[in-house]
C-alpha cells in the first residue's frame, strides 16, 4: 500500500497502534505498521528502558511516542500547579466520598511494604500530572531515541514541543475531535492529524467517526489524516480510508491481545463486553474519557454524590484508590472486581478473542482487502 502516510514513515501498512505496552508497539511495527508507545504514565527512567528495548526489537523500523499535554488544566493559567498544591486543594467531601466507596466495596489497604509508584511516589514539589512541566523530561528522552513521530493526545501540542521535534527532524501528530481543533493543529505546525470520533477509548469528544473524518479531511487540506474511534477491523479501516483518511489509529483493539499488560480481570471483562458496555466518564482523569462501565463509573455518575474534579485533580484524588482496586480485583465477585475498569472504546464488542498483536494486524489487512474488493465488484456489476 502506498500513500502519503506510508511514504512519510516508510511503512508497509498505515495501521498505527497506540499502546502503553512496549511488546504491542514492537509487534505492530515489525508487522509493517507503526507502534506508538503511550508514555504519559512512564517515569523518565522507565521510558528510557522501554525505548531502548523497542529499538533493539524493531531494528531500523519506525515507532512513535505519545504524550498527553492538555492545553488547559487546573492551574495552567497560573503557570502550573505542583503535586503538593493539588493535594492541598482536594475538597474534603471528595476525599470522604472516595474513602466511602473503598469502604463500601471492602477494598483493602495497600500493604505497608508496597512500592510507591506513579503519583504516590511524587514529592509535593513535583510538577502536576499531564502538565507541560511533567512531560518535558519524557519529550527529551523520546527525542534522544529514534522515535519517528511524537504525538500529543489531548489538545494542540505546546509550541515548544513542536519546535523541539522540528529541530530533531521528527514528525508531530495530534488528535482532533472537531474540525476546528484540526485546523489549529495544522496552523501550529502539526504534520499528521488523528481524527478521533466519539466511539474511541480514552479522551474523546462527541462527534462520531463517520461524520468526523470527512469533516477533518476537508478542513486540513494536504495534511494527511488518520481515522480513529471504533476502528479495529479491516472493514472499518476500509470505511475510514473511503472517507478520506490515509490510515488508521487504533488503541482499544490491542488491550485484549496476548502481549497486552491489561489487568487480567479487566481483560476478561472486555472479552465478554458488548459495544454498549462503555461510557464517557470524567471519573478517571477529570475529562471525559470513554471507559468500561463498572461499579466505579456508576458511583461517579450518581447525581446525588460529588461529581468528579477537573484534570488533574481527579487523578490525584483517585490515584491510591485505583492502585488498591487493581491489587485486589483478582477475586471474582469481590468489591474490587466490581469496581475494576479501564479506558476502552466501543470496538470492545468485537474484542471477544485474545490473539497476538501481529495476528490482529494480519486479520485487519485481510479483511481490508476483502472489503475494498467487494466495493469494486459492486461498482462493476
Amino acid at each position: 500500500m502506498r500513500n502519503d502516510v506510508t511514504e512519510m514513515f516508510g511503512i508497509d501498512i498505515p495501521i498505527f497502534a497506540f499502546s502503553h505496552c512496549r511488546d504491542v508497539v514492537a509487534a505492530v511495527t515489525k508487522a509493517g505498521g507503526l507502534g506508538v508507545l503511550g508514555a504519559v504514565a512512564h517515569s523518565p527512567n522507565q521510558l528510557e528502558i522501554d525505548l531502548e528495548w523497542i529499538e533493539a526489537e524493531v531494528g531500523d523500523k519506525p515507532f512513535g511516542v505519545d504524550l498527553i499535554v492538555p492545553a488547559k488544566y487546573a492551574g495552567s493559567d497560573q503557570g502550573g500547579l505542583t503535586l503538593g498544591d493539588l493535594r492541598g486543594m482536594l475538597p474534603p467531601e471528595h476525599v470522604e466520598y472516595m474513602d466511602d466507596i473503598l469502604t463500601r466495596y471492602e477494598v483493602p489497604d495497600l500493604p505497608a511494604d508496597t512500592e510507591r509508584r506513579g503519583l504516590a511516589s511524587g514529592s509535593d514539589d513535583t510538577a502536576a500530572p499531564m502538565s507541560a512541566d511533567s512531560q518535558a523530561p519524557n519529550l527529551e528522552i523520546a527525542l534522544a531515541h529514534r522515535s519517528a513521530i511524537i504525538v500529543n493526545a489531548l489538545g494542540p501540542p505546546p509550541q515548544h514541543m513542536i519546535e523541539r521535534c522540528k529541530e530533531e527532524g521528527r514528525k508531530v501528530g495530534a488528535l482532533a475531535g472537531k474540525p476546528q481543533h484540526a485546523e489549529r493543529h495544522v496552523n501550529a505546525g502539526v504534520d499528521l492529524i488523528i481524527a478521533q470520533g466519539s466511539e474511541a477509548g480514552g479522551h474523546t469528544g462527541e462527534i462520531g467517526t463517520m461524520v468526523l473524518i470527512p469533516e477533518i479531511v476537508d478542513a486540513v487540506g494536504s495534511t494527511p489524516v488518520l481515522g480513529a474511534g471504533g476502528i479495529g477491523r479491516g472493514r472499518q479501516m476500509a470505511a475510514a480510508m473511503a472517507l478520506g483518511a490515509q490510515g488508521v489509529w487504533c488503541g482499544s483493539v490491542w488491550l485484549t491481545t496476548e502481549e497486552a499488560e491489561t489487568h487480567p480481570v479487566v481483560k476478561e471483562k472486555m472479552l465478554r463486553a458488548s459495544s454498549s458496555d462503555t461510557i464517557r466518564s470524567r471519573s478517571r482523569t477529570g475529562k471525559h474519557a470513554r471507559q468500561l462501565k463498572s461499579a466505579w463509573t456508576d458511583e461517579w455518575e450518581n447525581p446525588e454524590t460529588p461529581m468528579p474534579l477537573g484534570m488533574p485533580a481527579q487523578q490525584v484524588l483517585i490515584d491510591e484508590a485505583i492502585r488498591r482496586i487493581d491489587r485486589s480485583a483478582h477475586h471474582e465477585g469481590s468489591g474490587a472486581e466490581k469496581l475494576a475498569n479501564y479506558f476502552v472504546g466501543q470496538i470492545v464488542g468485537n474484542m471477544n478473542e485474545s490473539k497476538s498483536a501481529t495476528q490482529v494486524v494480519f486479520d485487519m489487512v485481510d479483511e481490508f482487502i476483502s472489503a475494498t474488493q467487494s466495493v469494486v465488484t459492486q461498482m462493476e456489476a
